[in-house]
């Protein structure tokens, strides 16, 4: 009984260090700095307006010596929106996915986007800003203005 007692553990922890070991070499051997260069990762889209929709386009490159694919976009949240083809992508080619967020969000925001590649490959793509909200009635009358227009001298 006290050799079961050492067996098991012993068991389970080989098994640790043997997942430990194929989860390194799998990650050295999908790095992703190895195939696809990304011009930015966290794109700043500064001030803007609540609920004006705002986009920008992520440019990569495909750096490996074979073609690459996109497998999939996805998004954090329904605000957000890509725009993107599969591919193939040649090595050595330039290519874009158009990242569009709806500007729902009131204040500050910051957003994800991962990107899948074939071959087993991510990125997390990040975006952020701050929405600021327009007054109603952006410029008070002024009644000296209006007289001016009518034409009125009083």
């Amino acid at each position: 009984m006290k050799k079961l007692f050492l067996i098991v553990p012993a068991f389970f922890a080989v098994m640790v260090l043997k997942a430990q070991t194929v989860t390194t070499a799998q990650a050295q051997q999908n790095d992703i700095t190895k195939f696809v260069e990304f011009k930015e990762l966290d794109h700043d889209f500064g001030k803007i307006p609540f609920g004006k929709p705002a986009e920008f386009d992520l440019e990569l490159k495909n750096i490996s010596k074979d073609s690459l694919k996109i497998e999939n976009v996805q998004v954090g949240c329904g605000c957000t929106t890509p725009k993107w083809s599969a591919g193939p992508y040649a090595a050595g080619e330039a290519f874009k996915i158009g990242i569009g967020f709806n500007g729902a969000t009131d204040g500050e925001f910051h957003k994800v986007v991962t990107v899948f590649f074939s071959g087993g490959i991510s990125q997390v793509i990040k975006f952020h800003g701050q929405t600021y909200k327009t007054p109603d009635n952006a410029a008070p009358g002024n009644s000296a203005i209006e007289k001016m227009k009518s034409g009125s001298n009083k």
